[in-house]
Order: C-alpha cells, then structure tokens, then sequence
C-alpha cells in the first residue's frame, strides 16, 4: 500500500501539519473560552455547513453511501469523533509540548497498525525512517538542549492524545482500504461529507454527554467565533482533504511520517508569534524529519 513519493503528493501530506500546529495552538488559546466535545461539535457543524452545496447529493436516499453506511460510520467515529475530541481533550491538561511530543509516536503507530491488523510488512528503511523522524521531533521539544526532556511529567491529557493518536493510525490505514464507490471516491467533496455525517452523530453524541454531566461551558466572542472559523475551514475541510488524497497516493506508512512535521510548524509559529529568532537545531531537526521521510519512502 505505498507508492513513490511524487513532489505533488509531499505538497498535500505537508499541507495537514502546517494547519493542524495551528489547530493546536488555537485549541489552547480558547480551551477556558469552550469545552473540548462542544469545540469539535461546533467545528464538524460549521464544516459540514461549507461542504453542503458542494456535496449534498450524498444525502439522498439514493446515494450509493448508504450500502457503505458500517465504513463511513466507523470513519467517522475514528477521524471526526474521537481524534479530534481527544486531542481538544488533550489540551485541558497537556502542555503542547507533551502532547506533540506524545504525537510524536504516530510514525510508530502507523507501521504497528499496519503489521497487526493490515497484513503491511515493515521494512527497515522504514524503521530508520521512524527513528530519523523521531529524533528531528526530539530536538524540536528539547530546544538543543537534550536536558529538557528529563523534566517532562506526564499528566491525564498525555493519555488522551495518545489514545488520539492511534485512532488516527486506523483511520489513515482505513482511508487507504478503498472499498466504496469510485462515484464517492472520487469526488472528494462527497467523500468527506460521506465521514461528517456519521462523525456529526459521533461528535454531537458526545457533546451531549459532556452537556448532562455538567462540564459543557461556551462563553461567545470574536475571539472564539474566529477561532471556529478556522479550525473549521483549516484542519478540518482543507486538511482532511488533503491527507485523504495523500495517503491514497503514498500509503498510510509513509504518511504517518509527515505528522511528525506538526511540533516543527509549531516551533515556527512560535517563532512569528512570539517574535523569536530561529535557532540552528530548527534547521537540524528539519532535515532529519525530511530525511526520515526521504528513507522510508524510497523503494
């Protein structure tokens, strides 16, 4: 299930990580401002408002969805409901850094997924690759000082975006099982909003548990509206996108290593945020990301 690598599908699996670091960053600014369930409720409600006129024939009785209706439910539940749900989840208690760094096992999850319950055979290159990946994600975290890592403690949040990410490791492995019409498939509008309305279901079940217990809080404002607007046009509808046809064309293994680019985007909106100048282990860490997915890649 990988193919070569072509310098078009790098673009799409880069686009993701790059909105999704920002998908982070503006999860922990508004996380006192709403709950994690009603976040992701309220962002999949928006994205599936601004994929309607493109996609609203799936909703017909006829639509050939609903013979695949146990696929997409499961999809839905895995990439809309539950990933998205544990990483907002995540951000409550985690610091970014111990949940990127947590995320940061994804390469390894993805190759395990794949050898446990997709028959996929990991080969060595793709081994070194996890490791070169990796370490360039250490650096990151650890600023070039390697010391840093020692006083990471791990808090409730780290479970929950390490649950998160092995949902995502069988949702990428999922999405490159292609058993659904090619009049879906092929129509990307269709394929996704064919995910949002069972990952709708999903969201809003658990946004209302997490009303009747109590925890579901929402205090309205420009910042927090401006905030929905982008996860919900961002890491939701254009990242999903674009990963959907990334692993397609790469493979779920070789995909799994373009995740490790979120924690460096982040260090570099950081960096314009805050001001920072760069530092020489962002260009290290770069490089040995890159090379990790150059290695695991190739044939």
């Amino acid at each position: 299930m990988t193919q070569k690598l072509t310098p078009g599908t790098a673009v799409l699996l880069v686009i993701p990580p790059l909105l999704w670091a920002g998908n982070a960053v503006v999860g922990r600014l508004v996380h006192e401002l709403i709950s994690p369930s009603a976040l992701n409720f309220i962002r999949w409600v928006l994205a599936f408002a601004i994929l309607l006129p493109l996609a609203h024939g799936v909703l017909r009785k006829d639509s050939p969805l609903w013979p695949h209706w146990r696929r997409y439910a499961l999809l839905g539940l895995l990439g809309i409901g539950l990933y998205n749900a544990l990483q907002y989840m995540a951000l409550q208690t985690s610091t970014p850094i111990n949940a990127t760094l947590v995320g940061s096992s994804m390469p390894v999850w993805m190759l395990a997924v794949g050898a446990l319950f997709f028959k996929a055979a990991i080969t060595r290159r793709q081994l070194l690759g996890a490791f070169l990946s990796m370490c360039g994600v250490l650096l990151v975290l650890s600023r070039g000082e390697w010391s840093q890592l020692m006083a990471f403690r791990l808090v409730p949040g780290d479970l929950f975006m390490l649950l998160a990410t092995v949902s995502w490791a069988f949702y990428s492995w999922l999405l490159a099982a292609t058993r659904e019409p090619t009049s879906i498939r092929n129509d990307w509008a269709a394929f996704l909003m064919a995910q949002m309305v069972f990952g709708l279901a999903w969201s809003g079940s658990f946004a209302g548990v997490e009303w009747a217990t109590g925890y579901s809080h929402i205090t309205w404002g420009w910042p927090l509206m401006a905030a929905l607007v982008f996860i919900a046009v961002g890491p939701a509808v254009l990242a999903y996108r674009c990963w959907g046809v990334g692993v397609q064309r790469a493979g779920p293994a070789v995909a799994g290593f373009f995740v490790n680019l979120t924690p460096l985007f982040a260090a570099m909106l950081s960096t314009a945020f805050l001001g920072e100048t760069p530092q020489l282990f962002h260009g290290v860490a770069f490089a040995l990301i890159v090379g990790g997915i150059v290695v695991s890649s190739r044939r």
